[in-house]
């Protein structure tokens, strides 16, 4: 059940509520590559049960924010905090923290050698010290969420592209994860298995899952996201609920991007 991979303090099912303390929070933060400044001085708060959406030109820093909240790209300056943990502290337990962050790719990152079930299982297996029973129970679990109940002893190469994204989902579900980081999860698909992953995450949403998500899926973050934030050059421009973002830009920016994408 989809309902057992969410954190099982209360929150699962849950909107984000008002004045709530944020599971996620971002500080100051810079990235820079040599002389490029990827990221220049970035704030922000995600609130648990949120769903937001990074949007934005191609280089604009979207996919380098969402590496460094779980350190897959390492800060320049700034702090995230991450359920409570700075993760950015000298000497943070980065094993430790990665437990409580789910991360799904846009190239899935499946083990080619595995089935679908021991793609799924390696991590409970290695990281979380689950016996093979436990794990192949909380993994066939986990693929029956995502709708690949019967594709559990396949392997990589016999499921198509929107099949191992979902495996690929499933993996980082089945880790009980506080929070999923999404990175254009469905940009390397044929556009006709697009909507079986994007059903997938709306499920995840839906179940109180706090997710931070890098798309061009302009429809699906109207529809779905609690809030929308547009970046530009590495900055945050305009952030807000999608109705307000997509309907009324206040930035010119904004304005010229969404005039270029279609949603």
């Amino acid at each position: 059940m989809l309902a057992d991979a969410m954190p099982d303090d209360g929150t699962a099912g849950a909107r984000p509520q008002a004045g709530a303390p944020p599971i996620l929070k971002v500080r100051g933060l810079h990235k820079r590559f040599d002389a490029f400044e990827a990221l220049k001085g970035i704030d922000l708060d995600v609130a648990t049960g949120e769903m937001v959406f990074l949007i934005g030109p191609s280089g604009s820093g979207k996919s380098t924010l969402l590496r460094c909240c779980n350190r897959l790209e390492e800060p320049t300056e700034g702090t995230i905090t991450v359920d409570g943990t700075d993760i950015t502290a000298r000497g943070v337990n980065l094993n430790a923290a990665r437990k409580t962050i789910g991360m799904v790719f846009q190239s899935f990152n499946l083990y080619p050698h595995k089935t679908a079930l021991g793609n799924v299982t390696l991590a409970l297996r290695k990281v979380r010290g689950f016996s093979k029973a436990e794990a192949n129970e909380r993994g066939k679990a986990a693929l029956a969420e995502v709708g690949l109940a019967d594709k559990a002893d396949n392997h990589p190469a016999a499921l198509s592209g929107g099949q191992q994204q979902r495996v690929a989902i499933a993996r980082a579900l089945a880790l009980e994860p506080r929070v999923m980081l999404f990175d254009e999860p469905t940009s390397a698909l044929d556009p006709e298995l697009v909507g079986d992953v994007l059903d997938v995450m709306r499920k995840v949403r839906e179940a109180g899952m706090t997710m931070l998500v890098v798309s061009h899926e302009m429809r699906f973050a109207a529809e779905a996201a609690d809030r929308v934030i547009f970046m530009d050059n590495g900055l945050v421009v305009e952030e807000g609920t999608p109705d307000a973002v997509f309907r009324n830009p206040r930035e010119v920016r904004t304005q010229a991007f969404l005039s270029r994408v279609s949603h």
